[in-house]
């Protein structure tokens, strides 16, 4: 099995430096994030041995049972499923990253109940860059507003944007959504945050984020393989 994993993460690994190559990215300026949601704590434990460290999860329970399983690994957790009022605690007390914090009000529970015996959490926030009613995320308009205080939280590390655009299957089209949300990082940037992390782009569209700006994509089916 860890064989598997390891052709796996190299075949990510070179499309990933592939396209930093192309875009004339600085090589290793874009992390690989391994969306674990759904699979089993054994396929974590064979991902870390061929390498990987960083984890993404949507659910929390699952999530939380497999950190417990896993507590000997020395693992980054990131949550970067929809962040509701009743699991703020946990993703603060467990996790080193939340990505997909929409609102102020979710960042001051957050603040509150991240322990004091831990660094601060760090944190993007999601934009709905594609205005899509299904999907969570800010609104561009209200953006500066909620960054600037989110970034004065002193238990929060406010380290950049997240968004899932709507999918798109030719490479103009997807790079447009993500540009939005490189722009948006960038006039934040302008403003006076101190921001290092644009987490946007999957298998479908990792090139498209990588000519982008990407600095953190997030792949899950090319690591661990369809799901059964």
């Amino acid at each position: 099995m860890a064989t598997d994993f390891a052709a796996r993460l190299d075949a990510v690994v070179a499309r990933i430096q592939a396209a930093e190559r192309h875009f004339q990215r600085p090589p290793g300026s874009v992390e690989l994030l391994a969306v674990s949601k759904t699979q089993p704590a054994a396929a974590i434990a064979a991902a870390a041995a061929a390498g990987q460290i960083r984890f993404g999860e949507n659910y929390l329970q699952e999530a939380c049972d497999k950190m417990t399983e896993l507590a000997a690994l020395d693992l980054e957790w990131h949550f970067i499923g929809p962040v509701q009022a009743n699991k703020t605690r946990l993703i603060a007390e467990r996790f080193a990253w939340a990505h997909s914090v929409d609102r102020l009000k979710i960042a001051e529970r957050l603040n509150a109940q991240r322990p004091d015996d831990l660094p601060p959490l760090n944190v993007c926030l999601q934009v709905n860059i594609s205005g899509e009613p299904s999907k969570h995320g800010l609104d561009a308009s209200e953006l500066p507003a909620t960054a600037c205080a989110v970034a004065k939280l002193p238990r929060l590390r406010l380290r950049g944007l997240m968004a899932i655009p709507a999918p798109a299957t030719e490479f103009a089209a997807q790079r447009e959504p993500l540009a939005r949300l490189r722009r948006l990082w960038e006039e934040l940037i302008a403003e006076g945050l101190t921001l290092d992390t644009l987490s946007m782009g999957m298998s479908d569209d990792l090139e498209a984020a990588i000519a982008e700006g990407s600095t953190l994509v997030r792949i899950g089916t090319a690591i661990f393989g369809p799901r059964t």
